[in-house]
């Protein structure tokens, strides 16, 4: 059985290399807009947690706490689910630290008598609670301590970083989606002619008692290796793409190798669906 339907799908494209080599194009091009859109989207992600590796929270304390008030409060913080790190600033490194940052008013500061900056508390949160949620609870109840006079953590800018990446992922899905009924629709259409083009042989097998799952096993190998090529052609044009613009325009990180796997996989699993689409509404027809 397994043998009989390869022989009959590499027959297939003996028969019309041309139709073959032109459907796996079709695929490759349709894939490659969405593999393109697959990069642009991976380095946004990468960009996006390289910027949410910074979210923290700042506690600003007052002059007056004590030693013993720190201890307990860096304690406690850093016990909290979300916290990873705790590090304490004192004014001393505060001042230095805006002396580094902020070179234009270095004269500014050293003319001061009194050291205006406060000591604050720096609070890294683990990757999986550096939502908006999770940083506003931490700063909320570091907030409560008597000894701490703010807490700062960049609302907005959390927020908006959340904002692009539920962007993303919808666009992404939307594109996704369309790319992939483009890819059935060419991928079904081919099989279609084929099943045209061998309509009599069909016949024939079916009157000699073939059954359909017997009839359509090589239409379904031959959706799949098309599917499987055009997501192939489609992952070589879009590293092809890389290359121009990586290092030229903007540095970009390739795929990594589970998605450009799946990629290619994905055109083989539309090319299969495709075919059983075709099939199942022109066998009937035949039956």
């Amino acid at each position: 059985m397994a043998s009989h339907s390869v022989r009959e799908a590499i027959a297939a494209f003996r028969r019309a290399p041309g139709l073959a080599l032109l459907s796996a194009m079709s695929i490759g091009l349709s894939l490659f807009v969405l593999g393109t859109f697959g990069l642009v989207t991976y380095n946004v992600e990468v960009t996006l947690r390289t910027i949410e590796r910074r979210v923290e929270v700042v506690a600003y304390l007052r002059d007056n706490v004590s030693a013993e008030q720190l201890e307990v409060l860096q304690n406690d913080v850093g016990s909290f689910p979300e916290v990873e790190n705790v590090t304490h600033v004192s004014k001393f490194e505060a001042m230095r630290n805006a002396m580094q940052q902020l070179e234009e008013f270095r004269e500014v500061f050293t003319d001061l008598e009194v050291n205006p900056l406060p000591a604050s508390l720096e609070v890294q949160l683990r990757p999986d609670y550096r939502d908006p949620e999770s940083v506003q609870r931490v700063a909320e109840l570091i907030a409560l301590y008597p000894f701490v006079e703010d807490v700062q953590y960049g609302r907005e800018w959390v927020e908006k970083i959340y904002q692009l990446r539920r962007l993303g992922g919808a666009v992404a899905a939307v594109l996704g989606i369309a790319f992939a009924v483009v890819a059935i629709l060419i991928i079904g259409t081919t099989v279609r002619m084929a099943v045209l083009a061998r309509r009599e042989e069909i016949v024939v097998m079916q009157l000699v008692g073939a059954t359909d799952g017997f009839v359509r096993r090589p239409f379904l190998l031959e959706g799949f290796i098309t599917g499987l090529a055009g997501g192939a052609l489609a992952l070589l044009l879009t590293y092809g793409a890389y290359l121009a613009v990586n290092g030229s325009l903007i540095d970009l990180e390739w795929l990594p190798p589970l998605w450009a796997t799946l990629g290619v996989l994905a055109g083989g699993i539309l090319g299969l669906a495709a075919s059983d689409t075709a099939l199942r509404r022109h066998l009937v027809t035949y039956a």
